[in-house]
């Protein structure tokens, strides 16, 4: 029930009878520009994805982490004058 080899090739002579080997090249090769420049584009993307994740990562370990030295050692002293 599916297309055989030799309908394909029916349809293939079609085509380059209408369009022209010449024409289907540079169909051909603009379809694989267009192939990888989007796959570069996805890369560059997920590139700067991962860049922004980690500058994420950086500034809540900064924020979030800080140990102030001076208010422990205010603390420690509190505890020590209240005893």
């Amino acid at each position: 029930m599916g297309i055989s080899i030799w309908q394909l090739l029916i349809i293939l002579a079609i085509v380059l009878v209408l369009f022209g080997a010449k024409r289907l090249k540079n169909v051909g090769g603009d379809l694989g520009n267009a192939i990888k420049g989007f796959k570069n584009a996805v890369k560059e993307e997920d590139k700067k994805d991962d860049d922004d994740s980690a500058e994420k990562t950086l500034e809540q370990k900064d924020g979030d982490n800080v140990f102030d030295v001076n208010a422990e050692e205010k603390i420690t002293e509190e505890k020590k004058d209240k005893s």
